[in-house]
Parts: C-alpha cells; sequence; structure tokens
C-alpha cells in the first residue's frame, strides 16, 4: 500500500475476542468459515489491504488477509480495533467489520465504503432494517477522536454514538448484519 494513494482502504476483522457465550473464540467458528468470509467480503468489496485481529485463538488466516495479534484481546473490543488501527498503516480509509457477522458479503463492503468516500464527512455505516450494524467505514482523519473514546468492551461506539454526521447505508437488501452470539 503506498502513503501517497489517498483512496487506499484497510479493511480490519476484529477476530480476537474468546466468543464467552458462543461457546468458543468465532474466529474458529464453521470451521473458519466465517473468518474466510470476512476476508473475502472485505478484499473483495474494495479494501487494499485486509487485517484480520487476532486474541483468545490465533489461527492462520486466508489470503489476502494478514494477522496482527491483539496482545491485551481479553481487556474488550477496545484493544482489538487499536491493534487493527496500528496495522493499518497509512490507509485513507478504514474499514471495520466483525467476524461474528457471516452474512455481510463484498457487496455490503462496496455499498459503504462508496457511501463514505462519496460524503463529506467521511463516516458511514451500514444499517439493516434501520439497525446500526458493520462494516463501519472511517476516514484516516477520524482516527485521533476515535481512539480517545475506545474503552473495554466496545468498539466505535462511543464514537459514533450521537453523531450527526454518519451516513447510514441501508444493506437490508444484501444481508441481514445478524451479529451471532449463539452456536
Amino acid at each position: 500500500m503506498s502513503n501517497t494513494d489517498a483512496d487506499t482502504a484497510a479493511g480490519v476483522v476484529l477476530a480476537a475476542g474468546a466468543g464467552r457465550r458462543y461457546g468458543m473464540p468465532k474466529v474458529l467458528a464453521d470451521e473458519g468459515a466465517w473468518l474466510g468470509r470476512a476476508v473475502r467480503a472485505l478484499a473483495e468489496g474494495g479494501c487494499d489491504d485486509v487485517i484480520v485481529v487476532l486474541g483468545a485463538a490465533v489461527v492462520d488466516v486466508p489470503a489476502p488477509a494478514r494477522a496482527v495479534v491483539a496482545e491485551r484481546w481479553a481487556a474488550g473490543m477496545s484493544e482489538s480495533v487499536r491493534a487493527g488501527l496500528a496495522a493499518a498503516g497509512a490507509a485513507e480509509w478504514i474499514v471495520l467489520h466483525t467476524v461474528d457477522t457471516p452474512d455481510v458479503g463484498a457487496d455490503v463492503v462496496r455499498r459503504v465504503l462508496a457511501a463514505a468516500r462519496g460524503g463529506g464527512a467521511g463516516l458511514a455505516r451500514a444499517s439493516y432494517r434501520g439497525r446500526p450494524g458493520h462494516p463501519v467505514v472511517l476516514a484516516r482523519r477520524h482516527l485521533a477522536a476515535l481512539v480517545t473514546t475506545l474503552h473495554g468492551d466496545a468498539g466505535a461506539r462511543a464514537f459514533l454514538r450521537g453523531r450527526d454526521d454518519v451516513i447510514a447505508v441501508e444493506c437490508a437488501d444484501l444481508a441481514t448484519g445478524a451479529d451471532i452470539d449463539s452456536p
């Protein structure tokens, strides 16, 4: 990824958690098929770089992704987001996605990324029948402010909450966006 390309996008798969409610780390779910789907969604959805943040389970990640380990993953999703942002380098756009939304595909990522790139605020989030979900896309200029809001088991939620400049991108025609918490 070139530092001079102002339109590069880094996709970050948040997959470090222990999956306590699920009964195992979700990165292992469906024999790794969820991870494969998340990586494909980002790679085929327009991300130049795909990063998988691991923690509770460290696995080989499918190409073209690369893995980073959130050493403090047990402190919550905020540490996974921090690790993913650090690994994203100079990408202008960061696409945050979760491993436990397996029906979200490249078409959703492409739509949300296009909305963020086309909107003046540089912030977009998938929505499913009006319910906010993943992926979330942020322009690089928002990362410092995002990092100050990262605490515990919340990712970008606190940063996004109450902002009127986040473009809600309806994607229910493409996926349910369901976050799967039980087997």
